[in-house]
């Protein structure tokens, strides 16, 4: 299966998959390269230093849907099977989301449907409102913004001397090891989206 990765920023979870699929541990699994709308991210640096890939589109005076035909055109030629979004600073299109329905993954710092949207202030959030526990959640992408069908959700507990950046870390380290999951999952065929929106696996 060839997959895709979308991203604007560092691409801390992207390093986990590299280092998973140079590991073996996802057999089968071919990152085709990485897509980002950011000339400048570490995301493209990882690809790069990994030999992957690196694909730069200028979104500069593009509409949305425009944008992501340019992008789609690239998806297309690489035979894609999933994309996966990491860091991706952009909401799709309702075409591009209609296109690859149920093959678009991402992963929000988060226990959705809580504290949902963009990602910047998210942690702060969550330490004022006094939660006790917090998270990450993979979903498929839907036309919403982060209320796609849920594909897997892992809890950190949060301490009383937790602080934005401690919080941060826990919540990627999460995520390092749910993503790679998730996408073996898919490729594995064991992810089945069903009528009421909700991710089952087999």
């Amino acid at each position: 299966m060839n997959l895709v990765v979308l991203a604007s920023t560092s691409g801390t979870d992207l390093q986990a998959i590299i280092d998973e699929i140079q590991a073996g541990k996802m057999p089968g699994i071919n990152l085709a390269c990485v897509i980002s709308n950011k000339e400048d991210c570490g995301a493209l640096e990882k690809a790069r230093n990994a030999g992957v890939e690196d694909v730069f589109v200028n979104a500069e005076g593009l509409e949305r849907e425009e944008f992501d035909q340019k992008v789609a055109e690239i998806i297309d030629a690489k035979a894609t099977g999933l994309i996966v979004m990491i860091g991706y600073m952009r909401f799709v299109s309702p075409w591009f989301v209609d296109k690859y329905r149920n093959r678009i993954m991402n992963v929000h710092p988060s226990l959705l449907p809580a504290f949902g949207g963009f990602a910047s202030t998210i942690h702060q959030e969550i330490l004022q409102h006094g939660c006790k526990v917090s998270g990450a959640t993979i979903h498929f992408v839907d036309e919403g913004a982060d209320t796609g069908p849920i594909i897997m959700q892992r809890i950190v507990e949060i301490e009383e001397n937790e602080t934005e950046e401690s919080l941060k870390e826990k919540i990627q380290n999460l995520e390092k090891v749910m993503y790679p999951e998730a996408i073996r999952l898919f490729a594995a065929g064991k992810l089945i989206v069903e009528e009421e929106r909700r991710v089952r696996i087999k």
